[in-house]
């Protein structure tokens, strides 16, 4: 037997037979392992060996290897799960340890520009040692000083009730001597929220039936708001800081507009300026849904409201979504509690969403030019007053099935991650964003078509300037002039309220940066900045008909079966958010004062800022 060398194969086949019965030899040469050997008839046989010793060895090398690191893995997993507690707390130790040297170094470099970062450091901060608190002390806490605390005011609340009011009372009084003093002509925004609240009581459906707890303590609420929030320098230059940072927040998505329409995007304003705004903030929304920070929020809100103005829970929860979200996404947050709510109910959710607007308006109007701390201020006034003015007008006759807020949980994200969730975001504000484009063409298109009406049929009787804005300017006069309007510019801003009432806000809010722009320039048609103010938070607000639709069209689709109860009270809900909107511009009429009648250091603080 010979040994193949360098693996080559030699294989002979012996008598094969050509076409002439002649048999030949052929050869064929392969590599192979293995020996030839010639048998017993002489011919040439191949034997195929392996080396079995070596694949035996790598293999047992590579078993052995994959075992220690199985035993590796098994035993960090054993430590990992005995010492998880620990091993979690060392690292958020070393992160906040991290954090807190990076911050303090950026305050000691430059304490201006790190001053965003230190705010939001500390509520954060703040929130999460509330929620350690409560975690682990929270029930001890109630038990042994709130619930006795509670029970004690409960027991005595007879004699404490008439006391506090009386205070209360004065304290008013006392507050609205100083607030107007000086300017006395404020009043008549005073005397103009008497009389919206007035013609609630006259509007109301079951008048006798009225509870003027969440009555008087929306209103007292949105005074209070607008007191901090007007009045005093903490409050003011608190949502100054909140209104730049947004601005800076929504001026972001000028990135992915540039990117998808050039440089020259703004040419087209509305279009590709406006309108992506919104899209951008559906897509940020979602995160925070996906992180849970939404719900958490909404959450802390609804608290607030439903143990400050003593509503529902679906009301308070609804109201709370109203400020963050859109029309018809604060349905979704209580999308499946409708169905057992009383018309009261559905009354306050309807009156909330016509009369607040969602946080993406915020960026949307500020492009218009329109001021950020008194949009930010009306968003959060007119939830309250909202409230109020509902439960004038349905005053609650059956029990509710929900009124603790601990019978509302709100949804969890579906999304896997936050990439997911961007992507959702961003696709589900396509159809608003569709929706808002369809509405202003059909709605500018219509009311050109009726101005055009209205100036051949004037015309033909020497009145060619008639259209819809000279109408609604005569007809909204006094409502303007109550809300303390200054007497040359209301009917400018009447003109306003009948666009945004008969059209949209969007429409209104375009003309007040209109007339906003003038006044810069100097140049045509313009307003006071009181009157400016004032027209900002009566527009503030969803309440036209178009946003009626929309409402209809999302209740109905959540719980078709009440469809009939949502239309019988789709007009009185209008009236209702047109009222809220009204009672939070009468409220800023009252606190404001401009420019003219302030000292010259503080342009929006009397001498009653603290």
């Amino acid at each position: 037997m010979a040994d193949i060398d360098d693996q080559r194969f030699f294989e002979s086949i012996n008598d094969k037979p050509n076409r002439n019965g002649v048999a030949i030899e052929t050869s064929l040469t392969l590599q192979v392992p293995g020996s030839i050997s010639n048998d017993q008839d002489g011919h040439t046989c191949l034997e195929i060996t392996q080396d079995k010793t070596r694949d035996n060895n790598d293999s047992s090398i590579e078993n052995a290897m994959w075992e220690n690191i199985d035993k590796v893995k098994l035993k960090l997993r054993r430590f990992y799960q005995t010492n998880e507690t620990l091993i979690w707390r060392l690292i958020y130790l070393v992160s906040a340890m991290g954090y807190l040297a990076y911050i303090i170094y950026a305050c000691i470099y430059d304490m201006e520009e790190a001053l965003v970062m230190l705010i939001i450091t500390c509520i954060v901060a703040s929130s999460l040692f509330y929620i350690i608190i409560r975690n682990n002390f929270g029930k001890n806490i109630y038990q042994g000083c709130c619930l006795p605390l509670w029970t004690k005011i409960e027991q005595y609340w007879i004699y404490i009730v008439w006391p506090l009011r009386i205070l209360l009372v004065g304290v008013i009084a006392a507050t609205l001597y100083f607030l107007t003093k000086d300017n006395p002509s404020q009043l008549i925004s005073l005397a103009g929220l008497a009389v919206l609240v007035l013609i609630s009581l006259l509007l109301s459906r079951h008048p006798r039936h009225v509870n003027w707890n969440p009555v008087i303590w929306g209103i007292a609420i949105q005074f209070a708001l607008g007191l901090f929030i007007l009045r005093t320098k903490v409050g003011f230059y608190l949502f100054n800081f909140m209104g730049d940072f947004t601005k800076t927040f929504m001026g972001y998505v000028s990135a992915g507009c540039i990117f998808v329409f050039g440089d020259t995007y703004e040419d087209h304003f509305f279009a590709f300026v406006v309108l992506p705004v919104i899209i951008y903030f559906c897509s940020v929304v979602a995160v925070l849904y996906y992180l849970g920070i939404m719900q958490a929020l909404i959450t802390k809100i609804t608290w607030l409201m439903q143990h400050s103005i003593k509503t529902t829970a679906p009301e308070s929860m609804n109201a709370a979504g109203n400020i963050i979200v859109g029309l018809s996404e604060a349905f979704f947050l209580i999308g499946p509690y409708i169905k057992k709510m009383t018309k009261s109910e559905i009354m306050a959710i309807m009156c909330c969403g016509l009369a607040t607007m969602s946080g993406d308006s915020i960026g949307v109007y500020s492009t218009f030019g329109i001021d950020t701390v008194h949009l930010l201020a009306a968003l959060v006034m007119s939830s309250p007053a909202a409230l109020a003015i509902a439960k004038l007008l349905y005053p609650e006759t059956e029990e509710s099935q929900l009124a603790d807020a601990k019978d509302l949980v709100l949804p969890k994200s579906e999304e896997r991650n936050v990439i997911e969730a961007a992507t959702v975001g961003a696709s589900q504000a396509i159809p608003a964003v569709l929706n808002i484009i369809a509405n202003i063409i059909a709605f500018v298109a219509l009311l050109a078509l009726i101005n055009g009406v209205l100036a051949y049929t004037g015309g033909l009787v020497g009145f060619p300037e008639l259209s819809v804005e000279l109408i609604f300017s005569y007809l909204f006069m006094p409502i303007a002039y109550m809300m303390g309007v200054e007497w040359d510019d209301c009917g400018k801003v009447a003109e306003l309220l009948g666009i945004k009432t008969f059209i949209n806000e969007f429409v209104a809010y375009e003309r007040l940066g209109e007339l906003i722009t003038n006044r810069e320039a100097g140049t045509g048609a313009t307003i006071s900045v009181r009157s400016e103010v004032i027209a900002t938070y009566a527009l503030c607000g969803f309440d036209n008909f178009g946003s009626v639709g929309m409402q209809l069209g999302t209740l109905c689709t959540i719980v078709p079966e009440r469809k009939r109860d949502f239309s019988g009270l789709a007009v009185r809900a209008l009236i209702g958010g047109t009222l809220a909107c009204y009672v939070t511009a009468c409220t800023a009429g009252l606190l404001y004062v401009s420019e003219t009648t302030s000292s010259p250091s503080n342009t929006t603080m009397s001498s009653f800022s603290i």
